[in-house]
C-alpha cells in the first residue's frame, strides 16, 4: 500500500453555512463533490485542499484526515492484522469510494481510501 494524498476533513455544523468563510475569505476554490454533507476547498494554482464535514453520511464519526492509497484492501488488512480499531468497515460507497475509518493509538480517526468505478 502506497499514500497518495493526505486530507484535512474539518467538522463544522453546516457547509453550506461556512463556505463564504473559506471561498470568499480565504479565496480557495470550492470542488463540487456532488454531496451536501462534504465540499472540497483547493488552494488555486497548487492543488492544496481541505474538506469541510457536516456529518458522513454512512459512517457514525467524522475523521480528522482522509488519507488516499493505492491499495485499500491491502490498507484494511494490514490495520486489522495490526489490531487497529475499525470505527468504519471496508465499504464501496455510493459515490465511488471505497473506504474505511481506523483509529490511531493516539485516538486519531482516518478514513483511509481509494477511488472506485461506480458501474
Amino acid at each position: 500500500m502506497r499514500v497518495i494524498r493526505i486530507t484535512a476533513d474539518l467538522t463544522v455544523p453546516d457547509v453550506a453555512e461556512a463556505t463564504p468563510f473559506y471561498a470568499d475569505f480565504l479565496g480557495l476554490e470550492v470542488e463540487d463533490l456532488g454531496l451536501d454533507w462534504v465540499a472540497r476547498f483547493v488552494v488555486p494554482g497548487s492543488g492544496e485542499h481541505l474538506q469541510l464535514v457536516s456529518r458522513d453520511a454512512t459512517a457514525a464519526e467524522n475523521p480528522l484526515l482522509t488519507v488516499k492509497v493505492d491499495d485499500v484492501d491491502e490498507a484494511y488488512r494490514q490495520a486489522r492484522s495490526r489490531g487497529y480499531e475499525i470505527v468504519h468497515p471496508l465499504t464501496t460507497e455510493p459515490w465511488g469510494i471505497r473506504r474505511f475509518f481506523v483509529r490511531a493509538p493516539d485516538g486519531t480517526v482516518f478514513n483511509i481510501a481509494q477511488h472506485h468505478d461506480v458501474a
